[in-house]
């Protein structure tokens, strides 16, 4: 048990891991917690990876002062934050962060002050703050336990008093909030940060935590060195990865500008990035000359880590010695690069204006793409793009002013987040809600006119007159809006309202489309899911055809898989 009330950069970076390690064990409980009765309910999953982001930063920042350490933290969850708990989660340690800055240690006035102060991060980073939620939980739990603290508190004491307050605020967040009361259940954030406080405090007992990266590779195949003998010619370079750290007698760290080193990458390779953490800088590049690289760096530091792979070996590895030249970067990297956040985004010529939006299946990305989307990140429903998603996109659009439609009320602050950290270019996100949202906004993008204001209000005019609804699924039963749904039957709603359940997949989006008054509509767009069958949905083609006979109905093969039916009525 850790004795005292004085928390340094060392027993921090290990109340993270602990506080990681916990949430991982119990990240589908808090999955389980979702309100409504869709596989949405990814909360433990966004904000777990999220905690691992910053973890991983943590642990790569070789500086032991408690406020680096907490920085680091920091830093490595805004870039990873995914969903509004994820984002939410981030900006509670941003805060936190903020508020031990210059400080090898703090005693615990100094860490409760800082906690108040990621509060204030997380209040500040949500629009219209719901109470009842993650955001009163850490509110309620800080404020309570720092009043309790005396000249003679102890750190297990303070934070076995902070993890009783929050766990007295989760279990009032029902009241707070009536469709939690209503569905039966408490606030799925504030249980993940209940689990992350309880790792805290099972670290200050004396537990030893570790955890395991979820996206993390841990049997790799065994590389073919036969693939590169005596007589190959080498085509595809190096695959060279580099952790710097900057050194203050080869550079001025607090004026270094990372794109003196992207600069050079570009005059040597391809497929680059470069970033900067602190005083670390993350490269990656594909070069014929690796050397080259390292003496360049090594201008301005040090290595930490040094990886340089022979990407032949991995491109036949990986196509079987056949790819085109459209699949050539991503297929040259290894198996566990393709698991990283910070893959390499090729560039495109500079342009005025770009979309960025989100999409779930292969036919609802290539439908959006064709009707002008610049660039469509794979996600939405259960798989939340993180902030990081959003800045490679904006990387790889290349444009001075951006457009965003997340296409889900769970992406919104994620979105958000990557604009205001990103500064090359002017981002506008327009806060669609839903695939529907996003489909009528993209069928009024028109950069003839030429300027940015007039280009977002008709797309927000568009989404105004378009209602979705849509069929999925339930994975229990709950009774919400005075209907009872029952777990495996199937829903019709729109935007969390609930508007029917039916036992079958076309009896719910039959009777969807009444209650969407398709009959006073003059288009109707289905979106098939990847589950509905050809008998579907020629069921569905003929009670259209009989009770719509003039509307017209267009038909996508989305092939997402949460939504069987997705019904844009305009």
């Amino acid at each position: 048990m850790h004795q005292g009330s004085m928390i340094n950069g060392e027993l921090f970076e290990k109340m993270i891991v602990g506080g990681v390690a916990n949430l991982q064990k119990h990240a589908q409980k808090v999955n389980d917690l979702n309100v409504f009765p869709i596989p949405d309910g990814d909360t433990g999953e966004n904000m777990l990876l999220t905690l691992q982001s910053g973890a991983a930063n943590m642990q790569a920042e070789q500086k032991q002062t408690l406020s680096d350490k907490a920085n680091a933290v920091a830093q490595g969850m805004l870039l990873g934050a995914r969903g509004n708990s994820g984002v939410i989660l981030s900006q509670l340690f941003y805060g936190l962060a903020k508020g031990l800055t210059g400080l090898d240690e703090a005693d615990l006035f100094q860490f409760s002050n800082a906690l108040k102060q990621g509060v204030t991060c997380a209040y500040g980073a949500v629009s219209k703050p719901v109470e009842g939620t993650i955001l009163t939980v850490a509110r309620e739990a800080a404020e309570n336990a720092c009043a309790h603290i005396t000249p003679d508190t102890g750190l297990v004491e303070f934070f076995n008093d902070y993890f009783a307050e929050m766990k007295k605020s989760l279990a009032k967040t029902p009241d707070l909030l009536p469709v939690l009361k209503e569905a039966g259940v408490i606030d799925s954030g504030g249980a993940g940060l209940l689990y992350i406080t309880d790792g805290f405090c099972k670290t200050l007992s004396g537990e030893q935590a570790e955890f395991t990266a979820v996206a993390q590779n841990a049997n790799p195949a065994p590389v073919d060195f036969s693939k590169f003998n005596e007589n190959t010619k080498l085509e595809y370079g190096y695959c060279t990865e580099i952790l710097l750290q900057l050194q203050t007698a080869k550079t001025d760290i607090a004026a270094f500008d990372v794109n003196v080193i992207t600069q050079f990458l570009e005059t040597v390779g391809d497929s680059i990035v470069a970033f900067q953490t602190g005083t670390i800088v993350k490269i990656h590049v594909h070069t014929l000359t690796p050397w080259a690289v390292l003496k360049f760096c090594q201008d301005y530091g040090e290595y930490l880590t040094v990886k340089i792979e022979n990407m032949t070996l991995q491109h036949n590895e990986v196509s079987g010695e056949t790819a085109s030249e459209e699949t050539a970067i991503s297929e040259a990297l290894p198996a566990d690069d393709l698991s990283m956040e910070d893959l390499p985004m090729p560039k495109r010529a500079r342009r005025k204006f770009a979309t960025v939006t989100v999409a779930s299946g292969e036919g609802l990305i290539s439908t959006f793409l064709e009707m002008g989307a610049d660039e469509v990140i794979s996600g939405g429903q259960t798989n939340n793009p993180s902030a990081k998603d959003f800045i490679k996109a904006f990387d790889k659009v290349n444009a001075d002013c951006i457009f965003v439609l997340p296409n889900n009320g769970n992406v919104i602050l994620a979105a958000k987040q990557a604009a205001s950290i990103y500064q090359g270019s002017q981002i506008r996100v327009i806060e669609s809600k839903n695939v529907g949202d996003g489909y009528s906004a993209l069928s009024m993008l028109d950069y003839e006119i030429g300027d940015a204001d007039e280009i977002e209000a008709q797309m927000r005019e568009s989404m105004q007159n378009t209602v979705t609804g849509m069929v999925a699924r339930a994975v229990r039963t709950v009774q919400l809006d005075d209907i009872l749904v029952e777990k495996d039957s199937y829903m019709g709603f729109t935007d969390h309202q609930m508007l029917l359940c039916e036992q079958t997949k076309s009896a719910a989006v039959n009777t969807l489309t009444k209650k969407l008054g398709v009959a006073d509509k003059e288009f109707l767009i289905v979106v098939f899911g990847e589950s509905v069958t050809e008998e579907e949905k020629d069921e569905f083609r003929a009670f259209t055809s009989k009770n719509y006979p003039r509307v017209e109905v267009y038909e996508i093969e989305g092939g997402q898989d949460v939504y069987d039916f997705l019904l844009i009525v305009e």
